[in-house]
């Protein structure tokens, strides 16, 4: 069994929670998550299953779009409503929907990002949120962010809006709300937080646990797995033959176009067989998987026999 399973992320679970009941449902170690999200958060978390774990780390459409609400007034330790408060701060007169929208533009782009104490980053083996838990401080470094587009969505209770964030890998919404409520000379922490697209998997792909679990009762769990290739989906895809495939497996290069893409999906009769970089006419596997399910792809004729 592999493929990529799009879980709706329950409220009170760790992403690990959900990886490890999945472990139990799917009947295999061998899973991966595609980008962590908090306890309190729910939504899209893509689940790599089987020899599909091994694309964790090479997903390039790795944008995520948020919806989250901002509660002015009160910051906490953790930036969100699970933490104490540690400062309040008054919030002006003059803040309400038509403010905070004119100063969102000045948050939209590239920018330094400091991932907050409460959080996954590892700093000399150690997660941050151990050291949080432990009353500890630790240094940590700024880190290169991008904000795509950044939207008030409205008021939804007294001194909260709800926020649409699409941004880059890595960002932490909790921080940048609390940025935002400092640029408006208040503060604010996060009260709710749901994921709606990672890369390019949205809600309308995901499943909850609940699902998946009857889906495996019923023997129908791999119709909702996903196809590995569409980890890679905005590459060329390119057709091998059956010699080329077995030359690719054993780690020799084959031939290919000299202008071909550097860097291509690798089909075997009609079948996603893995990714591969071309360079100087020759064309070498990058990772292989074994995956099931074809593809409809429309294929340039690059590969020469």
């Amino acid at each position: 069994m592999q493929g990529i399973l799009i879980v709706d992320k329950p409220a009170g679970f760790t992403s690990f929670d959900v990886v490890a009941k999945l472990r139990g449902i799917c009947k295999t170690r061998r899973i991966g998550h595609g980008g962590t999200l908090d306890p309190m958060a729910t939504g899209v978390l893509p689940v790599f299953v089987g020899s599909a774990a091994k694309a964790v780390d090479m997903q390039e459409r790795a944008e995520k779009e948020y919806v989250a609400r901002m509660k002015l007034g009160a910051r906490t330790d953790t930036g969100d409503s699970t933490g104490a408060v540690i400062e309040t701060r008054d919030v002006p007169a003059s803040l309400d929907a038509a403010a905070l929208r004119a100063a969102l533009p000045h948050f939209l782009g590239d920018q330094m990002q400091t991932p907050p104490m409460y959080s996954a980053v590892k700093v000399n083996g150690v997660p941050l949120y151990k050291a949080a838990r432990a009353g500890r401080t630790v240094e940590r470094k700024a880190r290169p962010v991008c904000i795509h587009e950044l939207e008030c969505l409205g008021k939804t209770g007294e001194n909260e809006y709800e926020l649409r964030i699409l941004c880059s890998k890595g960002t932490y919404v909790r921080v940048l709300i609390e940025d935002i409520a400092a640029h408006l000379g208040t503060a604010a922490h996060m009260t709710a937080l749901r994921r709606t697209a990672a890369g390019p998997y949205r809600l309308a792909d995901a499943h909850t646990l609940d699902e998946i679990q009857a889906a495996r009762d019923e023997g129908t769990l791999e119709e909702l797995m996903l196809s590995v290739e569409t980890v890679f989906a905005h590459l060329p895809a390119v057709e091998v033959s059956a010699g080329q495939r077995r030359r690719l497996e054993n780690g020799a290069p084959v031939r290919c176009a000299e202008d071909a893409p550097a860097r291509v999906r690798i089909l075997a009769d009609g079948r996603f067989l893995g990714v591969g970089r071309a360079q100087g006419g020759e064309l070498r596997a990058e990772k292989l998987f074994a995956e099931r399910e074809g593809s409809n792809a429309v294929h340039q004729n690059i590969v020469e026999d």
